[in-house]
């Protein structure tokens, strides 16, 4: 029953994230899309009310004519949409989606004893403080270097060192699968807390000194703006991050802390594309290219150093010789049999069924046929952080078994 209501609450847990998540970028992209997009006003009226900028759009058979105010409106209006609900939720939701996913069996999920063997309580506390160290470091170096000379540039070289050396240590500490999802929910973490603690905050101050009749300080704006385009580099990065732990071929790499920042650096630059892209278009920067150019050769050169090489086929050392027909042709049951018990037993067997599926029957095993073939072969997720020490020639016997009918007589 555990694994049950665990797989219920990651199903509606991850559906929940995955809703708010795609409102929280969808808000953060547009008004991005927005700002870049602003021109200034031509109505005399709107000049004198201070607005800095504006822009007309057509969507859904209607037409939207939004302003900016270079500093504060002169009045308030009585409803004020407030942008932060959705950040929080995404956070909150993702924050519990990896705890029924990786900290709750840490021991499974979160540890990989061929690259650290540690105790479970330890691998939970170093994972969570990836979050709060990160977020401590990255705001640190906000401050200190964020108002300075050139600080975009440099706040933006430090960020990305220290991106590089949190993915390199968790790759090395924990398993796979687990660390780029850590490496997204650090990164994904400060994006919260830039809300969280900077761009709400800032702008309750510049509310407060509106109500006061007071003059409104422009840091404030100018703070939740720098984190604000923050996060939107920070979006693609984290998504990737995200959506990895389905392919197998990015996490088990014996480098993939390389990939993984590899593919981030490539998100972050495509990112950057479609920012500058907006201001190309009024005419205010040179056509960006060059950083989707860059992206992409990146995704390409991954794709490239990721293929797998071509190998002869492994003999089971039980299994007759191939025949005409094949070699997959010779393996049976029988065969699949001794490997099962050694490798998939643990797990699925009599005494544990993890996600209700047990292995050790003719009748089970040609049931679960297809997802043996995808998770131990195609995929290979399975065995899970390869516990059982699964070998690349007992994943071939597996393929040749499922090819020549997965037959279980």
């Amino acid at each position: 029953m555990e694994s049950y209501v665990l797989d219920w609450a990651n199903l509606l847990l991850r559906w929940v994230h995955v809703i708010t998540a795609i409102a929280w970028i969808g808000s953060s992209f547009y008004f991005v899309f927005l700002d870049s997009s602003l021109t200034p006003p031509e109505d005399e009226d709107l000049k004198k009310q201070g607005v800095s900028g504006e822009l007309w759009a057509v969507h859904g058979g209607g037409f939207y004519h939004p302003v900016k105010f270079a500093g504060a409106p002169p009045k308030l209006p009585g409803n004020l949409h407030w942008f932060y609900w959705e950040s929080y939720s995404t956070w909150l939701t993702g924050f519990s989606l990896f705890t029924i996913s990786y900290l709750w069996s840490a021991g499974t999920y979160l540890i990989d004893k061929s690259v650290m063997a540690w105790h479970p309580h330890a691998a939970i506390a170093v994972a969570l403080s990836f979050l709060v160290v990160f977020w401590l470091a990255y705001d640190a170096i906000c401050r200190i270097f964020g108002q300075r000379k050139n600080g975009d540039a440099i706040v933006g070289v430090l960020v990305a060192i220290l991106v590089c050396v949190a993915s390199f240590l968790a790759c090395h500490w924990f398993a796979g699968r687990a660390a780029f999802l850590l490496v997204g929910a650090m990164m994904a973490t400060a994006m919260s807390a830039n809300v969280f603690f900077w761009i709400i905050p800032g702008q309750r101050k510049m509310i407060a000194s509106m109500k006061a009749g007071e003059p409104v300080d422009p840091i404030h704006g100018k703070r939740g703006k720098q984190r604000s385009v923050h996060n939107t580099y920070f979006t693609l990065p984290v998504l990737f991050s995200m959506l990895s732990n389905h392919y197998s071929f990015t996490y088990s790499h014996p480098q993939n802390w390389l990939v993984l920042i590899v593919m981030m650096a490539a998100g972050a630059a495509i990112r950057q594309f479609f920012v500058l892209r907006h201001g190309y278009k009024l005419g205010r920067n040179a056509h960006p290219w060059p950083y989707a150019a860059v992206g992409v050769l990146a995704i390409i050169g991954m794709l490239v150093w990721l293929k797998p090489a071509p190998q002869p086929a492994a003999m089971n050392s039980g299994a007759a010789p191939a025949q005409s027909t094949g070699a997959s042709s010779t393996i049976g049951y029988q065969e699949i049999k001794p490997l099962l018990e050694q490798r998939c037993y643990m797990c699925h067997g009599a005494a544990v069924q993890m996600k209700n599926v047990r292995l050790d029957s003719p009748e089970a095993v040609a049931s679960h046929a297809q997802a043996i073939y995808q998770q131990v072969v195609v995929s290979k997720i399975m065995p899970m952080n390869n516990a059982t020490n699964i070998t690349d020639t007992e994943r071939d016997v597996i393929k040749r078994w499922f090819e020549a009918g997965a037959k279980t007589e």
